[in-house]
């Protein structure tokens, strides 16, 4: 089935229409955030600025007998190859 040119038109006018809208919407809402002092996105709060809080570490708890029963782990050597890994140039094909 073909599309006739009177089809291609009235897809092509309703285009025409969508885009229009989604441009005056937009506009409004950037309208309204630069000139409207936000009225229809909501009010506008200002957030104030929160002084941290003082950290204190407490050392007395690395003195604790309890810690004194941990045991370290054993060293973990590195493996051990006797043949070379990988080809010399990885991006040659086979």
């Amino acid at each position: 089935m073909a599309i006739t040119v009177l089809e291609k038109r009235k897809f092509q006018r309703n285009l025409i229409l969508v885009f229009f809208g989604v441009c005056l919407i937009t506009g409004i809402i950037i309208w309204d955030g630069f000139f409207g002092k936000g009225k229809i996105s909501g009010t506008v709060e200002i957030l104030e600025l929160v002084k941290p809080k003082k950290v204190e570490i407490n050392f007395e708890i690395l003195r604790s007998p309890l810690l004194n029963d941990f045991q370290g782990f054993e060293e973990i050597k590195p493996l051990e190859r006797s043949a070379p890994v990988g080809r010399s140039n990885p991006f040659v094909s086979y």
